[in-house]
């Protein structure tokens, strides 16, 4: 991944923060508008919707509803591997 493409997904983060943190919520649709296509994996989208929702940020479906964080979704095999290896 590019320097000038982690640059943009780090200040896309900050700013739905920002804006997660003066609202008290945010909407799954502006998160995905927010980041760049392929830029987190599953695991990394569940860890940032988890510190969203530390951050006092409730991640919302398109209908309002609150999002379950309780569990993070099963690794595809490719970040199993990744894990295994760290």
């Amino acid at each position: 991944m590019s320097t000038l493409k982690i640059g943009r997904s780090h200040k896309a983060r900050k700013a739905l923060f920002a804006r997660g943190i003066r609202r008290g919520y945010l909407v799954i649709e502006e998160i995905d508008e927010a980041l760049p296509p392929g830029s987190l994996t599953d695991a990394e989208r569940w860890l940032l919707f988890y510190s969203l929702k530390a951050s006092r940020v409730e991640v919302r479906d398109g209908h309002g509803n609150a999002l379950d964080l309780a569990e993070r979704p099963q690794a595809s095999q490719g970040e199993a591997e990744v894990d295994q290896q760290h």
